[in-house]
């Protein structure tokens, strides 16, 4: 499985979380959370919000109520996701992807290991 892995910012003034594959690689990162305690329900918030989000796919004129994944193009050209949970916070980001499929096989990413990927801190 994956892991929410949890540091503090470079400038200490908050902490951020990503979402690993069993690979390693990063699947998305959290906005940046005041405290520690924060980020920990940031990472709840994905647990429960990931695996009963709809996919909104502004790419294609679709819409979906929160929670959502939302598929959009960035101003590279890209194709991200972000999970937004139901108060239309986003919670989750991800990188730019070239082809969208990509971006799908990430959402599937976050929710497979959403559920059970262990929280460690890291420096």
């Amino acid at each position: 499985m994956g892991k929410f892995k949890v540091k503090e910012t470079k400038s200490k003034n908050g902490y951020v979380f990503n979402l690993t594959a069993n690979n390693g690689e990063i699947i998305g990162v959290s906005e940046v959370y005041t405290t520690k305690a924060a980020c920990l329900k940031g990472i709840e918030s994905v647990r429960n919000f990931a695996p009963k989000a709809k996919v909104e796919d502004q790419t294609a004129g679709g819409s979906a109520t929160n929670p959502k994944f939302e598929i959009f193009l960035d101003k590279a050209g890209e194709f991200r996701f972000r999970l937004k949970a139901s108060n239309g916070e986003i919670i989750l980001a991800s990188e730019g992807y070239k082809v969208k499929a990509s971006c799908k096989n990430g959402i599937e990413s976050v929710v497979k290991n959403s559920l059970d990927s262990e929280v460690v801190e890291v420096e």
